[in-house]
Order: C-alpha cells, then sequence, then structure tokens
C-alpha cells in the first residue's frame, strides 16, 4: 500500500462563502481517500475564517488556514494576507496547488504546479469577475440572445474548464474542457447544478493526469503544453 511519505502532497485554495460552499475541496478529499486520486491533502486555504469551507474541513479532519484577503489596518492583529510571498510560505510543502473555488489572484506561485477549475467555457467566459454562479448566468444570458437573435455569436453548451493558473484570471494553458449541453428550459440555477456534477465527476481524474505528469506545462510557453484533453 502506498504510505502518505510516497504520496504527492497537494494544497486547495477554496474561497466558499460565509455560511456555505466547498464542495469541490470535499469532492478531492473523497477522492484522495477512495483511491481515485493517488495524493494527500495537506490543508485547505480558504479567505473565509469560518465559513463554509472552514465547516467542511473539520468534519473532514484536514488542515484549515484562514488566509484573508485584505492587509490589515493600523493597530490590527491576524493572519497573514494574500501576498505573493505569503502564498509561497502557504504552499511550501505541496507538489501541486488546486484552485477550487477561489476567487482571489494568486500571485508567486510556480504555474507549472497550480491548477484550477473553472465552471464555463474558456476564453469566453473567464476573466476578472467570471466566477460562480455569474459565469452560469452570463452562459445562459448568451444563450437566450443567440436564440432571439442569430447573429449573435452561437452557444448550445457550457463547460467545466481546467487550466494551469498564471497571474492573470483565467489565462493560463486549458488542459481539460468537459462540455455540458444547455437544455431549453434551463435557468442558471440547474445548468450550474450540472455543471457542478460534471466538475466533481471529472476533477480528481484530471488531478491526477497532472500529478502523474501526463497532463503537464513548462510554466512558459503554450506549445510545450502536453496531455490536453478538451472535449
Amino acid at each position: 500500500m502506498t504510505t502518505n511519505d510516497t504520496k504527492k502532497k497537494i494544497i486547495i485554495f477554496a474561497s466558499g462563502t460565509k455560511d456555505g460552499g466547498g464542495s469541490g475541496f470535499e469532492n478531492l478529499v473523497n477522492a484522495s481517500r477512495n483511491g481515485i486520486l493517488n495524493a494527500e491533502i495537506l490543508a485547505v486555504v480558504s479567505n473565509h475564517e469560518n465559513g463554509g469551507v472552514r465547516q467542511r474541513a473539520d468534519r473532514l479532519g484536514v488542515k484549515f488556514i484562514y488566509f484573508p484577503a485584505r492587509k490589515p489596518v493600523d493597530g490590527e492583529t491576524g493572519p497573514e494576507f494574500g501576498t505573493a510571498e505569503n502564498y509561497r510560505k502557504i504552499v511550501a510543502d505541496a507538489d501541486l496547488v488546486c484552485l477550487s473555488g477561489w476567487l482571489k489572484l494568486v500571485t508567486g506561485l510556480d504555474p507549472q504546479k497550480t491548477i484550477n477549475i473553472h465552471p464555463g467555457p474558456l476564453p469566453r467566459f473567464g476573466g476578472a469577475g467570471m466566477y460562480g454562479h455569474h459565469v452560469h448566468e452570463a452562459v445562459m444570458e448568451a444563450y437566450h440572445n443567440f436564440r432571439k437573435n442569430s447573429s449573435c455569436e452561437k452557444i448550445t453548451h457550457s463547460a467545466v474548464s481546467m487550466h494551469f493558473v498564471t497571474e492573470k484570471y483565467d489565462e493560463g494553458p486549458l488542459f481539460f474542457s468537459q462540455s455540458v449541453p444547455i437544455l431549453p428550459d434551463d435557468t442558471a440555477d440547474t445548468l450550474a447544478a450540472r455543471v457542478l456534477e460534471t466538475e466533481h465527476k471529472w476533477q480528481p481524474i484530471i488531478t491526477e493526469k497532472v500529478l502523474t505528469g501526463e497532463i503537464s506545462w513548462d510554466g512558459k510557453n503554450p506549445a510545450s503544453l502536453r496531455g490536453a484533453l478538451i472535449g
């Protein structure tokens, strides 16, 4: 049996909300415990000190790290905030960093070893402000616009996308995309539920491929991307 000493080590960044979120984090933890993902989850990081991610971490017995987004004001003490140096400190022992619903711009990390999952087609539905439910709302708006006016850019599917992370939102090389059909009676909520189901199915499988090197990137040249699976 593989021991934790020989398993690759992952740190997960998951913002969640003040009272929810973190299902992707929990899904990765479960995958690491049932053999789908051959890795040790070292910790989960959230910018909500006592939010939904922490609740899941406590229940799962996973180390929780509070990493606030803002700098403390004069006279205020507390945990280190999101500078490049502090990002590097947190992930020093990890072989891979997985952003799973992390809503802050990441700086200072190795782009070869940092990946993100995004709940929509990239690059069209990516960039600053395109996260979570905003993505599903934008996809559905584009879908309805196309149905009303065929001269609009065609869209019939959403997607689950995974990419390496650079210091610009959603601009690292795309290495996985699985389409999710939009149904005629979909709302942003119903589409979101099916996208999330697809995320949970594929995120551990594709993360394992990155860990083993089956999917890789040199962190600099987009042409160096190897093993991409675009469906």
